[in-house]
């Protein structure tokens, strides 16, 4: 067995954590586009520049979410959990529904404690 390989009871598991990951990073992307939205109602940056950095701040964030997410099948699942973990999207507690041994190599792979 592969030490990414994880049970179908695992990967349900990972696939739900991930889920949590995946919607923060939405939230995160919506609140960078709402402070340039916030920024142009205030009168501090015209319409047009402000269009223009909601489009690229949108795509910029799209792509890194496509990179992370699509595609991905259950043996990528504790390598996205891990760069969540690393990047600061997921805590150890947001792990707490996980096997100790699944925990503990995802934070072995995100080297969050070095």
């Amino acid at each position: 067995m592969n030490i990414l390989d994880l049970t179908k009871e695992q990967q349900k598991t990972a696939r739900q954590i991930i889920e949590i990951g995946l919607v923060r990073e939405f939230e995160s992307g919506i609140s960078k586009i709402d402070g340039i939205i916030q920024q142009w109602k205030d009168g501090k940056r015209e319409a047009r520049e402000s269009y223009n950095k909601i489009y690229k701040k949108l795509m910029k964030v799209d792509k890194q979410i496509g990179q992370r997410y699509n595609n991905r099948s259950g043996s990528d699942y504790l390598l996205i959990l891990a760069a969540q973990l690393a990047d600061g999207i997921l805590s150890v507690d947001d792990l707490s529904t996980c096997d100790q041994e699944v925990k503990d190599k995802i934070i072995f792979i995100s080297r969050i404690n070095e």
